[in-house]
């Protein structure tokens, strides 16, 4: 669906009123604003969609701006992190900024605020701060340093900057309302003491601002028109409107903050600091677990940048927080995997299978179409042999009239190849099936035009040659997490609710055709699922993830419970 085709989002109508009372649409830009301090996740990608797509539709530009206030959780890993996966999204940002490019603008307008009365350095500890905040029905007390001679205030900010006090013992604060009803208007901390190495600046500062002080100015100082954020951060809109009243010049652009609600993803967690804990914890084995939120882990599953930029589509841009059913991000890459991955033939959980009357030692390269959505795709050559691999749920030794694939007596199809028919098993001493002998019709080879290969068999079955058989480490993912919203219940630990089932490994066997495939590649492994080449693997040895089955089978086993 075209931008023209469908309807506006409430963001998209506010722009455009905007744009009616005469806001020059050259004056318009975005920015995409994560603290580098962890992997963006799919939530994030939400927000990356929304501000690229507006630039993209308003032909306005898009500025990826770190905040990157806060040196103790703050890395350049994460930095690069976020820079690769906004790109591998499609996007291009127009101008790559930092908050700590403007330490030294939001220092001079930290001492205009001193000179004018509208902050001072409070030297209360953290615990005496909470106590006079007050609640949200009665006022908070002014603290004892409120009224603090501008004098003072300065030479203290300057020492506190210079490093001339320990962590915790000043802070800077605005002076605003402590009988505010909006709490975060108590005189709220513009800067702390931290001495900590900082990933850009070094050591050149020992103060640092917090965000809603860094935030608005950042937005102010690179001109962006619509500061977009979710909806937690709506009670900050007023201070970020005081901030701004305090600098503002009429003859520059305004930023204007307006909210959206987060879209929560089932059976997963989207909080940094909880995936950390995964991270740090050993659930999982880094950031780009497949099994993980993260778009780098969605990425390593096998997703497609188009598939996620979809989902965020079809979730659309909404005023009120909800959970969003994880199908329909697997819905999402399905699709799009279904029109652009090439079909192989796997076999994952392999019973030898035996064509008693096929000659022995011959090899027969067969014609396989890559993709019947992509007629350009062509086809490929695949051996065939008297040895085959098929599924063991393949093979039933005593079925029913309804079961259509392999048993004793009754016909079935190997894919782009012959018509089989069950004659006989072997069993080794606990029972179990290790070998299945069959015999097949020369005559039925698919497309070879005779009688024989246009007979209608209900059942099709995929297969690998034995010979030409390639081993294959296969990790298969299932919900990270057991519950639908690990994060609603706040009095139980969300680990709690960890999968112990949500990673197998298994060795599966492949046709050859996949001998060179290479890490991120994306194959259709017919009648199984998509499946992805991980960076894991090596000259010797593949290892693919599953991305997602063919179909929802997660809501099927639901429903029977």
């Amino acid at each position: 669906m075209s931008n023209e085709e469908r309807s506006l989002n409430f963001i998209e109508l506010i722009i455009e009123e905007d744009l009616a009372k005469g806001m020059p649409k050259e004056a318009l830009r975005f920015r995409f604003p994560p603290e580098p301090n962890g992997y963006l996740h799919i939530g994030h990608a939400s927000s990356i969609c929304l501000n690229f797509g507006l630039g993209l539709r308003y032909n306005a530009p898009v500025n990826l701006r770190f905040d990157d206030t806060n040196p103790a959780k703050e890395e350049q890993e994460y930095v690069d992190a976020i820079k690769r996966d906004v790109e591998w999204l499609g996007f291009q940002w127009d101008k790559e900024l930092y908050a700590s490019d403007y330490f030294q603008e939001l220092y001079e307008w930290a001492i205009d605020f001193i000179k004018r009365g509208l902050a001072y350095v409070d030297s209360q500890s953290s615990e005496e701060m909470a106590k006079q905040k007050g609640t949200p029905t009665q006022p908070g007390t002014n603290s004892p340093y409120r009224d603090r001679p501008v004098e003072e205030n300065l030479e203290l900010f300057e020492k506190m900057k210079n490093g001339g006090f320990p962590e915790g013992s000043h802070v800077l604060r605005a002076k605003i309302n402590m009988a505010s009803s909006n709490m975060l208007m108590r005189d709220p901390i513009m800067y702390r003491v931290l001495h900590k190495h900082h990933h850009r600046t070094g050591d050149n500062w020992h103060i640092y601002p917090m965000y809603d002080w860094a935030h608005g100015e950042s937005d102010y100082l690179e001109q962006v028109s619509h500061s977009l954020c979710t909806l937690e951060f709506a009670m900050h809109r007023e201070l970020y409107d005081w901030f701004l009243d305090q600098i503002y010049d009429s003859s520059l652009v305004r930023p204007k903050q307006r909210e959206f609600a987060r879209r929560n993803l089932s059976h997963t967690v989207v909080s940094k600091r909880k995936l950390l804990q995964l991270v740090q914890e050993g659930y999982v084995s880094g950031w780009d677990d497949p099994r993980m939120s993260t778009i780098s882990g969605l990425r390593r599953r096998g997703y497609t940048p188009a598939s996620i930029r979809n989902f965020a589509d079809t979730i659309g841009i909404a005023k009120r927080t909800n959970l969003i059913d994880v199908s329909l991000l697997e819905f999402c890459v399905r699709e799009d995997l279904n029109k652009t991955a090439p079909r192989v033939m796997a076999v994952l959980d392999p019973v030898k299978l035996v064509i008693d009357n096929y000659p022995e030692g011959k090899v027969e390269w067969l014609d396989a179409e890559n993709n019947p959505e992509d007629e350009a795709a062509g086809f490929r050559k695949v051996p065939f042999s008297k040895e085959l691999y098929i599924e063991r749920d393949d093979f039933m030794e005593n079925a029913n009239s309804k079961y259509f694939r392999l048993t004793l007596g009754k016909e079935v199809r190997l894919k782009n190849a012959y018509i089989i028919k069950g004659e006989s098993v072997v069993k080794d001493a606990e029972g179990n099936i290790t070998e299945i002998h069959c015999t097949y019709d020369a005559d039925s080879r698919s497309g070879s035009g005779t009688e024989a290969s246009m007979r209608k068999i209900k059942g099709t079955i995929h297969w690998v040659s034995i010979e030409h058989a390639l081993e294959a480490e296969i990790r298969v993912y299932d919900r990270l997490f057991t519950h639908e919203n690990p994060d609603g219940d706040k009095d139980v630990d969300f680990k709690q609710y960890i999968n112990p089932d949500s990673l197998q490994i298994i060795n599966g066997y492949l046709e050859p055709s996949l001998k060179d495939a290479i890490a991120g590649e994306r194959f259709q492994f017919q009648r199984l699922g998509y499946f992805c080449v991980d960076p894991d693997s090596t000259a010797g040895k593949l290892v693919f993830n599953k991305t997602v089955g063919l179909r929802d089978t997660w809501a099927k086993i639901e429903s029977k419970e």
